[in-house]
């Protein structure tokens, strides 16, 4: 199949920015996985969910980009996206989703506090009261 100039350069600009998604995921799996490490069994089928929902992601992107045209150097492609993205950006990307779990964990716990504190003031008022009594 002979495709265009233009078409080529959007293959390839398309295989980078779909290697880009799938560091910035990896990220995100890492955050949700965390620092601990589970059994060998629930590790080797998180990962493999893990690659699995990312080969679908990137099939999706480019069917929608470029008709699924896959051809050898497309991986490439995707990989040198992946390399870029986890040279230049993953530290930053998770340094800044940390900062904002930790926010949004500190944001939560205030708000179910302050959202609690009234009953668990009438409650304690309520103990006080059957304590005199």
């Amino acid at each position: 199949m002979v495709i265009s100039i233009n078409q080529q350069f959007g293959l390839i600009v398309f295989s980078l920015v779909s290697g880009i998604i799938t560091g910035i995921m990896f990220d995100f799996y890492r955050l949700i996985r965390g620092g601990n490490n589970p059994s060998k069994i629930i590790a080797f089928i998180e990962d493999t969910l893990f690659w699995i929902l990312t080969a679908v992601v990137v099939f999706i992107f480019l069917l929608y980009t470029n008709y699924a045209y896959i051809g050898m150097y497309l991986y490439m492609w995707i990989i040198i996206g992946i390399y870029l993205y986890m040279k230049l950006a993953s530290k930053i990307f998770i340094s800044s989703q940390y900062k904002v779990l930790k926010f949004l964990g500190k944001s939560f716990r205030i708000s179910i506090n302050t959202i609690l504190y009234p009953f668990q003031l009438l409650l304690c008022l309520i103990k006080r009261k059957n304590k005199r009594n």
